[in-house]
């Protein structure tokens, strides 16, 4: 939207240079985008006349012009079209500056130019280089002042609720409020009737028009051309002149905030009816588009058929041109909810559907027909005949109420209620006083005041958010409370950070994958399977995670890791019943990662093997940390005997670790072996509290033993009673070797454990740290037969 600052402050003129009033409106909500001259700047341009044209000697296309430039006569070679003798035209004097180029004295074809004439794209006006920029102005001046190019424009960036600051007028009411000067409303004087010429008009569509005001102006001359003050008001906002009837329009829309169209009386086909399309209806449209309409797009209507749409846009059938005699004024308020959208279905839009589907004034229809009467007939004549104005159904403005309390809650600030007050006085919205409540009426061009909020801010727009003071927050430090478990997104995190991809799958699964790796004959059935192949709810992740691997691997990946956290269905008879629960049924979350392939990417820093046990053992341990999982030696039907484990956690199982039974690695037609491992989700939640240990600076003490004991005898029920009974200089046991061969009695072998001991008040000494070692080695020999290796 752009206001030009000289129209503006014809309206509004208050104490502030525009830059500074740009800032002012910016502040407000206004957002002034650009404050910019209509037009780049020259210099040494003036008003020339031309006296006479003569053919050039030596160019065909070429004109040799002489004129005069105020009292000096000069010779100028054109190439113009249009250059003619009595002609009125821009000069651009020997060393005038132009936005592209500057004048200098030159020979062309051999005759000497004394500048250059001009289009409107030698001044940066426009891309119309057709011919020169005709004028009308005194011989001499200057071409600047003479087009008004000095002038400056506001160009705006509204938002959609500001629909009342979309004219001159509307911008002119939020710069009186904003700076407390006065504002000068347009003097709209009622223009008798000089005939009793009228046109019939009914509404069929209250609910898309509610009010239709009319009238008819005979005799008028449309080819009169439009007045340069008009026409550069129109350029300057951004609207080119069309004729002096559109012109008139335009302008009153511009300054009113009042669309209005006007019809060539002669061309309507009986009375105007205003109703909903008709499936099949088109009409041809003043853009040269034909559309067809439809029952959700509103139609202006006369015995033909449609010859317009409803706040979008006139029909080409009943325009006025400059052959028209007698027109129809229309000024009508259509619904938002009527016109919102329908432009942008045909893929265009218009000044009037920009304004009516955001809201126009429904109280100022007369007012514009009479302001654009009056501009009528001062530019075309005319015999205007009497102002019909039919209402049936207009927007009821409720009443608001605003708290005192609430407002300064908001706002952030102990604002006076006299200072409220103010506010609606400026804005000149009638209001009342009730104690600590303000009641506001709205007035019927401002649709974006429906509930308190709104009028809160207003008092703050007013008030000048700049004004507001910032108060950065302040909370009451408190500790955060330590979590007693472990979101399921924490230990995605964790497998993700191990290089696992997540999977979802279905719930749903083949029996047979319940067989083959949970040994479940009679898994949970569905009633209507989606397909054959997914008729049981699973009971275990493994199967999907080796289908992912088997998809995976026939489409050439060579290293996969992938995870599930999903639910499972488990058979309980104690299962209760519940919301989201079914009797004799559990359905606990469960953790599941695949990992196959080699343990890590092809590189040349490490050679290349196949992931083990101990690697996705490893992966296990950080998915679970702190906690500290025990292994025991158990089958699983998924599993490989001998290198499956179930995982303990408190004490309690907690799921399953293993290597894939080559049985179903064969089956299922992986090449390579995969690790796999399942977990109760509920056990990995837990979170036990942190405890503070201090670290010792003094230097720990290192002590390896290898001791001998029967083959049968795991190693860690050895490490669990040295856990249980060691000294307390120890801090940490941990197995590093396992050896069967030469040296190792048959039936035996040896384990290599290293014990670090470390005391946070002393350097120990080494009979401290042998006595401790030699406790150790006396308790395995009581409690497993147990002794060192020599």
């Amino acid at each position: 939207m752009n206001i030009p600052e000289r129209w503006l402050r014809s309206f509004c003129n208050p104490q502030l240079s525009g830059a500074e009033l740009a800032e002012r409106l910016t502040m407000a909500g206004v957002e002034v985008e650009a404050y910019e001259p209509v037009a780049p700047q020259f210099s040494g341009v003036v008003v020339a006349q031309i006296l006479d044209v003569a053919r050039h000697p030596n160019a065909e296309k070429l004109t040799v012009c002489t004129v005069d430039a105020g009292g000096e006569k000069l010779k100028v070679v054109c190439g113009a079209p249009n250059a003619r003798a009595g002609m009125k035209a821009p000069l651009a004097k020997i060393g005038a500056r132009l936005p592209a180029v500057d004048v200098q004295k030159t020979t062309i074809r051999g005759v000497e130019s004394a500048g250059m004439l001009c289009s409107a794209r030698e001044l940066g006006l426009s891309e119309d280089h057709s011919g020169l920029l005709e004028l009308d102005a005194k011989v001499g001046s200057d071409a600047r002042t003479a087009l008004g190019l000095d002038e400056h424009v506001f160009t705006l960036t509204l938002t959609p609720n500001r629909a009342d600051c979309l004219s001159v007028l509307g911008v002119a009411r939020e710069v009186a409020a904003l700076t407390g000067a006065r504002l000068e409303s347009p003097r709209i004087e009622k223009v008798p009737a000089m005939s009793d010429a009228r046109h019939p008009v009914r509404i069929s569509a209250p609910e898309g028009c509610g009010r239709f005001a009319g009238r008819v102006i005979r005799n008028v001359n449309a080819a009169a051309p439009t007045p340069g003050w008009m026409k550069s008001r129109l350029e300057h906002s951004g609207q080119r002149s069309i004729s002096a009837l559109v012109d008139v329009t335009n302008y009153v829309m511009l300054e009113l905030g009042r669309p209005l169209h006007v019809y060539d009386l002669d061309k309507l086909r009986g009375a105007i009816d205003v109703r909903w399309g008709r499936k099949g209806e088109r009409v041809l449209l003043l853009n040269e588009q034909e559309v067809e309409v439809d029952p959700s797009v509103l139609c202006i209507t006369d015995d033909s058929g449609a010859i317009g749409l409803g706040g979008i846009m006139g029909g080409e059938s009943t325009k006025a041109d400059a052959k028209t005699r007698h027109v129809l004024l229309e000024s009508a308020f259509f619904w938002p909810d009527a016109v919102a959208g329908r432009a942008r279905r045909y893929n265009f839009t218009s000044d009037a559907s920009h304004r009516f589907e955001r809201g126009v004034d429904f109280n100022n229809n007369v007012d514009g027909i009479e302001r654009a009467t009056r501009l009528i007939l001062d530019i075309c004549g005319g015999e205007p005949g009497p102002t019909d104005d039919l209402v049936v159904k207009l927007p009821e403005r409720k009443a608001l109420r605003m708290r005192v309390a609430r407002a300064r809650k908001i706002i952030g600030m102990p604002l006076a209620a006299e200072e409220m007050q103010k506010t609606f006085e400026r804005l000149a919205l009638p209001h009342q006083r009730e104690g600590d409540v303000f009641v506001v009426d709205p007035p019927s061009y401002r649709f974006d005041l429906a509930i308190e909020e709104d009028l809160i801010e207003e008092v703050a727009r007013l008030y000048g958010f700049e004004r507001i003071a910032a108060h950065p927050p302040r909370p009451a430090a408190t500790f955060l409370r330590i979590a007693e478990k472990r979101s399921l997104h924490e230990l995605r995190e964790r497998l993700a950070a191990a290089d696992y991809r997540e999977l979802i799958n279905f719930t749903f699964v083949e029996p047979q994958w319940e067989l083959d790796f949970v040994a479940e004959a009679n898994p949970v059935r569905l009633l209507n399977p989606i397909v054959s192949q997914q008729s049981v709810m699973r009971s275990s992740l493994i199967g999907s995670l080796v289908a992912n691997l088997r998809y995976n691997q026939a489409r050439k990946v060579e290293r996969i890791r992938v995870f599930e956290i999903g639910r499972v269905f488990v058979r309980d008879p104690q299962a209760p019943d519940g919301p989201l629960a079914v009797r004799g049924l559990r359905q606990p979350i469960r953790v599941g990662a695949a990992a196959y392939g080699p343990a890590v990417e092809e590189q040349w820093a490490a050679e290349t093997r196949a992931v083990d046990f101990f690697d996705v053992k490893a992966d296990l341990e950080a998915l679970i940390s702190p906690l500290t999982a025990r292994y025991e030696r158990a089958e699983h039907p998924a599993f490989h005997p001998g290198r499956a484990a179930r995982v303990m956690l408190e004490g309690q199982a907690a799921g399953w670790i293993g290597e894939l039974h080559p049985r179903w690695q064969q089956k299922y037609e992986l090449a390579r072996p995969a690790v796999l491992f399942e977990l109760d989700a509920e056990r990995l939640q837990a979170s036990p509290r942190p405890a503070f240990a201090a670290p010792s600076k003094y230097p720990p003490v290192v002590r390896d033993m290898a001791l001998v004991v029967d083959a049968g005898v795991p190693a860690q029920a050895l490490l669990d009673a040295m856990e249980a009974q060691k000294p307390p200089i120890v801090t940490s046991i941990r197995v590093f070797d396992v050896y069967h061969g030469q040296g190792v009695p048959a039936g035996r072998k040896s384990l290599a454990f290293r014990v670090v001991m470390q005391d946070t008040e002393r350097t120990l000494t080494d009979a401290e740290a042998d006595a401790a070692r030699d406790a150790l080695v006396s308790l395995l020999g009581q409690k497993f037969s147990a002794s060192l290796r020599k």
